[in-house]
């Protein structure tokens, strides 16, 4: 009998089976947090890519809240995770807030499903007790370098692999703290096949024995937990960041411990967001430095005071981050920039994410959000618009606000960041238009003849005499809408030959800046407009005093 060959066919078998039921499961997803502060804007993307995934296979997306770390809890941070993904739009399916059958969604309320799986563990010898204080494993990292608990070292431990059973027994009963150590066995390859990477080998030799369990507040660490509860709510896929890489060796060998290993889900570990400039993964630093947010909402601190800018409260549109966080680590295969969320459904395929980190451009954040706004109607800018106008103690009406939108959206504008560099960029919020459209609400009544560059080049002489001629003509008008103007303007340029434009833009703006100067005159109105040039042919008209330092003739 060839008993190569059956052994052969028997893993063949196996593998198809396996295929085939992993095939057959519905797709389920899962993103779980830890409520420990705001969210960083790497983890909307790990949940945006999990939510494209779970939709483009007719699948379930889970929300569960990993909050076994009780010492590092930060109050309001698991509600404002949920704001955050209202305001984006990723819906879930199921999950802390949403229902479902397969609860507890929050690891901590799940301690009694945990020590089960614990004691399972236990009983099967695949982990053990560990009584060793910290003070003890730093004096074991003082005598040998490079110590790590494992199978060469674990001998020489306080735990119940060299404590006789009454003593293990005994130090319990006494409230003695302990934790449970995963028993890792060395001389074996573990494989983990990642749905980016491809296949990743590692040799049990260089794991240690992690922590499973700690008595001292009764909850599970982040590996026990994670692997019970993708197990238990039927998870298919574990897409996550790349920093959970080295811990999937561990995952594997507790699926296979715990017999779960026929149905453990898939892995993808999706690359990390660089910094703009320079080397590392990107932090909040790297926002505060060059004055982009790193969260989605603006985040108050509960316990510095600090707060921190988010993307909503700058002005972003949602889609807009959702568009930009897509092309992170992803490409659809063709030139497509802007997308819809279902055309990101349709388009997204999990193996063309990159494996290397993506460099997190924050201006290309600009031009996404640019993008989306100039899509939708005037309208849509106002309310933002509006804010920032009543911060500079400005009051309009919704028509008038709309028509300054209008005119100024597809301008210019200068912006400096917390370092003091400045920039130029077209407009992409609808803050950036107070700097361009003050003087729509506001007269112009200092004129930098010295300073001003369009001013000095464009205010002669003969300036002055040539704006009172054209406020005659002005003040014959009785239709002052654009058409009207022009009737009666243009007629007069072509018969005089004088070319007003640049010293009509000063007086009605004070600078060469702002729209077509028949839509502004047209807004300002007739009585506004001629006292606009009748006060910059008095200030520029009078005499001057000529700059420091300066002689005169």
């Amino acid at each position: 009998m060839n008993y190569e060959l059956i052994i052969m066919n028997y893993f063949v078998s196996l593998h198809t089976n396996f295929s085939k039921d992993m095939s057959e499961r519905r797709v389920r997803v899962r993103f779980a947090p830890s409520p420990t502060g705001a969210l960083h804007i790497g983890g909307v993307r790990t949940a945006l890519y999990n939510y494209l995934f779970a939709k483009q296979h007719g699948g379930d997306l889970v929300f569960r809240i990993e909050d076994t770390d009780s010492n590092r809890f930060v109050p309001g941070a698991e509600e404002y995770i949920i704001e955050s993904f209202k305001w984006l739009g990723i819906k879930f399916d199921e999950g802390v807030s949403f229902g479902g059958d397969k609860g507890p969604y929050r690891q901590s309320e799940r301690r009694d499903i945990y020590k089960k799986y614990v004691q399972q563990l236990l009983d099967d010898d695949k982990a053990y007790i560990a009584f060793d204080t910290p003070e003890e494993l730093e004096a074991k990292r003082a005598e040998i370098q490079n110590f790590q608990y494992d199978a060469h070292t674990r001998g020489q431990m306080r735990n119940s692999l060299t404590l006789p059973k009454e003593e293990v027994d005994r130090l319990i009963a006494d409230g003695k703290q302990y934790v449970v150590r995963f028993k890792i066995e060395p001389g074996r390859e573990v494989l983990v096949n990642d749905l980016i990477r491809g296949e990743v080998r590692v040799k049990t030799d260089i794991l240690d024995d992690k922590v499973l369990y700690k008595s001292a507040d009764q909850l599970p660490t982040y590996h026990l937990a994670n692997i019970v509860d993708d197990h238990l709510m039927e998870i298919t896929h574990v897409i996550r960041g790349e920093e959970w890489l080295p811990s999937a060796p561990l995952h594997v060998l507790l699926y296979e411990a715990f017999g779960w290993a026929d149905t453990m889900p898939q892995f993808a570990h999706l690359p990390l967001l660089l910094k703009p400039v320079g080397n590392g993964k990107l932090s909040k630093r790297d926002g505060d430095k060059l004055g982009f947010p790193v969260f989605p909402l603006e985040w108050h601190d509960p316990k510095t005071g600090e707060v921190s800018s988010g993307y909503r409260e700058q002005g972003y549109l949602p889609e807009a981050v959702i568009n930009f966080l897509a092309l992170l680590g992803w490409s659809p295969g063709n030139d497509q920039e802007l997308m819809t969320l279902d055309e990101m459904v349709s388009l997204f395929d999990i193996s063309k994410c990159s494996k290397n980190g993506a460099k997190f451009d924050f201006m290309k954040a600009e031009w996404f959000n640019r993008q989306y706004l100039l899509q939708r109607p005037d309208s849509d800018w106002c309310p933002a618009f509006d804010k920032v106008l009543k911060e500079n103690g400005i009051t309009a009406t919704a028509e008038q606000e709309a028509e300054v939108v209008r005119m100024m959206k597809t301008k210019v504008v200068e912006v400096t960041d917390k370092q003091g560099s400045t920039r130029k960029r077209n407009v992409s919020f609808p803050s950036d238009l107070w700097p361009l459209t003050k003087f729509f609400f506001v007269a112009p009544t200092d004129f930098d003849r010295e300073g001003d560059k369009f001013i000095r080049k464009n205010w002669n002489e003969q300036t002055a005499d040539q704006m009172r001629q054209m406020q005659a003509v002005l003040e014959t008008i009785s239709d002052w809408s654009v058409e009207g103007q022009k009737a009666v303007v243009d007629p007069w340029v072509e018969q005089t030959g004088i070319k007003p434009w640049n010293a009509w833009r000063i007086a009605l703006v004070g600078t060469g800046q702002g729209p077509d100067m028949y839509e502004l005159s047209a807004f300002l109105g007739k009585e506004e407009t001629i006292a606009r040039m009748k006060r910059a042919i008095d200030v520029l008209e009078a005499p001057h005093s000529a700059p420091e330092g300066a002689t005169s003739d």
